[in-house]
């Protein structure tokens, strides 16, 4: 057996059925959308088996997009768990035949309670599917393994379907990233999109600031005190007219005889890349990144510096793209 031309047959397969899922997207997909948007309790997501592991991925996956979600084990259900079901619920079943016995055993229970039932079945004229409001069909040509048997590709299809209708429900929803960020508050993902600017940011005395009028010397000597290798630049009002960096500072003394001598507004950078103190840490590292700067000066709403943050503070916080 070759493995690398084994692997690529397996992925062939498994790309081939989520290509499949593809042409199928059409009106009870909507449905479906609209059932689960329009929950006014949860999403109760319920399978056995390699079903019922998928099951648990796409409930984890929905509740933290903003549609809250139970697994519910169907064979638990059976013995008491079927009480976390409530009547403003949903339910999205998930068998590939459509006739495993213990989902098909708690349908009677979503009836009498009047809930509407999605399911997610490889057979579209199976008993769950004869039993369900909306029929999500996710049949696959065949599974990866040789004898067509082993849940292999029919559990990517029905990954992959959970995961257009977790997506299509946040964008529906209109959940945005700060709604997402406080849904994962730790490890990396809770550090890229809880963490805003204001949070890393040098403000106040910290931020480097001297007038346009003032002479280079003593820009020199702002930038060397406040350790950032640069300095924001003021006009009228104290709004911010330009900055003066590191780099700034050789070309400037390759240019001119006695730069310290000159005023600072003859010499600055005049298009200084500015970002508000409210949003993410992660977009003023992206910034950065594709200016290849250092740092990005924070400004309020008067166009006045009130910080400076630097790509060193924010890669220190863990913070990566």
């Amino acid at each position: 057996m070759d493995a690398i031309q084994e692997g690529k047959r397996v992925l062939a397969i498994e790309r081939d059925a989520i290509d499949g899922l593809i042409n199928r997207i059409g009106e009870t997909f909507v449905r479906a959308v609209d059932l689960l948007a329009g929950a006014r309790g949860r999403i109760i997501i319920t399978g056995i088996g390699k079903s019922g592991i998928v099951a648990r991925k796409i409930a984890a996956t929905l509740s933290s997009t903003g549609t809250p979600a139970v697994f519910l084990n169907s064979a638990e259900g059976l013995h008491g768990d079927i009480g976390v079901v409530t009547a403003e619920d949903v339910v999205l079943a998930l068998s590939y035949s459509g006739e495993s016995e213990e989902v098909l055993k708690l349908i009677p229970y979503f009836r009498w309670m009047k809930v509407p039932v999605i399911s997610m079945t490889g057979a579209a004229r199976s008993a769950l599917a004869r039993e369900s409001d909306v029929v999500l069909n996710i049949r696959v040509d065949k599974e990866a393994c040789p004898w067509d048997i082993v849940p292999t590709a029919s559990t990517t299809a029905a990954l992959a379907l959970g995961d257009a209708l977790a997506v299509t429900l946040l964008k529906k929803k209109g959940i945005d990233l700060s709604d997402f960020a406080h849904r994962h508050p730790g490890g990396a993902i809770g550090r890229q999109i809880l963490l805003s600017v204001a949070d890393l940011m040098h403000a106040g005395d910290r931020c480097p600031k001297v007038e346009e009028n003032v002479l280079l010397k003593d820009a020199v000597y702002e930038m060397t005190g406040k350790g950032l290798g640069m300095t924001t630049v003021t006009g009228k009002g104290g709004a911010l007219v330009g900055v003066i960096t590191d780099g700034d500072l050789r070309r400037i003394f390759q240019k001119y005889e006695n730069p310290l001598a000159m005023e600072v507004g003859s010499l600055m950078g005049k298009s200084p890349k500015t970002i508000k103190a409210d949003k993410l840490a992660a977009e003023a590292l992206r910034i950065l990144e594709d200016h290849a700067i250092t740092s990005l000066v924070i400004i309020d709403n008067r166009n006045r510096p009130v910080g400076v943050i630097h790509i060193h503070d924010i890669l220190k916080a863990g913070i990566t793209l």
